[in-house]
């Protein structure tokens, strides 16, 4: 339990570096520009993102399941390690569930769209000095193409997560959820469209999804790991916001609030479910705000490529 604790307390201190650094660079604004391919226009590439092809299952308890995964899959959080201090995550190689031809990390990748699985950079485990970049899967595309049996993805996944990347052990419930959001994953699922604009609709409806995923995980550790998952979601925002003092200020806030309610459930306060119900409730003002001045900000193209 106290291995637990330390752990839990460890990604919680992750979640507020990442929040708290949200204002890079003034050369890399946002933090995904650092494993975007030389060449790669970093304005069409970071204000469009492929739609994801998500079949939610009908049953109400894989569904919730399912969302565990999905707000798992896009927190640096999980990974821990390098990975994560770096702020990678799996839809940082996988956007949207897909592949992501763009994708180059120094020291990691060959050619873009590739990423080497064995590399020290990334893992103590698995590293074997040798530079082998291998082309990123789409998660979404055939069945066939992918290496794994649908029965084997949660311990190929917890493979990844603990030995590729040197991350923490994750919850069963984490485990299991993004087996489920791999599975759910296909190409019948795919949108007429294959790219949509990234938003703060979008965005903001990701933050939701994991708020809610917590309110209905049934164990602490689940919980406080899904609340972190928002807050990361949350620095997303923040740096897209980062030239706009009021916007950001109201993110920052917002993610103070969050950072205390995840302490409040990791001590199991009895009102700490309905501190995060309460928060869950007011987020719909937050997004009205962000989204008065989104033409100002860096999700806007024309607003990014001037401060490019």
């Amino acid at each position: 339990m106290d291995r637990r604790r330390r752990r839990t307390h460890a990604l919680a201190g992750l979640a507020a570096a990442l929040v708290a650094s949200a204002a890079p660079a003034a050369d890399v604004p946002l933090a995904a520009m650092r494993w975007l391919a030389l060449g790669a226009d970093p304005v069409a590439k970071l204000t469009q993102e492929p739609t994801e092809c998500l079949a939610p299952p009908a049953d109400p308890a894989l569904a919730r399941s399912v969302e565990v995964g999905r707000a798992a899959f896009r927190t640096p959080l999980l990974l821990g390690g390098q990975a994560a201090r770096a702020g990678i995550s799996c839809e940082s190689c996988h956007r949207a569930g897909r592949a992501n031809p763009d994708f180059r990390f120094p020291g990691v990748s060959g050619a873009p769209g590739t990423a080497d699985v064995t590399s020290s950079l990334f893992s103590s485990h698995r590293g074997n000095g040798v530079d082998d970049p291998k082309p990123i899967p789409d998660l979404s595309g055939p069945r066939a193409a992918l290496k794994v049996a649908p029965g084997n993805v949660a311990p190929f996944v917890r493979g990844l997560i603990v030995e590729e990347f040197d991350g923490p052990e994750p919850s069963p419930a984490v485990l299991q959820g993004l087996a489920d959001y791999v599975r759910a994953l296909g190409p019948q699922a795919c949108p007429t469209s294959a790219t949509r604009p990234v938003t703060v609709q979008d965005l903001m409806a990701d933050v939701r999804r994991a708020v809610a995923a917590a309110q209905a995980a049934e164990d602490a550790r689940t919980t406080v790991f899904l609340v972190t998952a928002a807050r990361a979601r949350l620095f997303l925002l923040d740096e897209r916001y980062a030239r706009l003092a009021a916007e950001q200020g109201a993110l920052r806030r917002a993610d103070r609030e969050l950072a205390d309610i995840a302490q409040a459930l990791r001590e199991a306060r009895p009102n700490a479910r309905m501190q995060l119900a309460r928060w869950q409730a007011r987020t719909p003002i937050l997004e009205a705000r962000l989204r008065r001045a989104e033409r100002r900000s860096l999700l806007d193209s024309k607003t990014l490529a001037a401060a490019l």
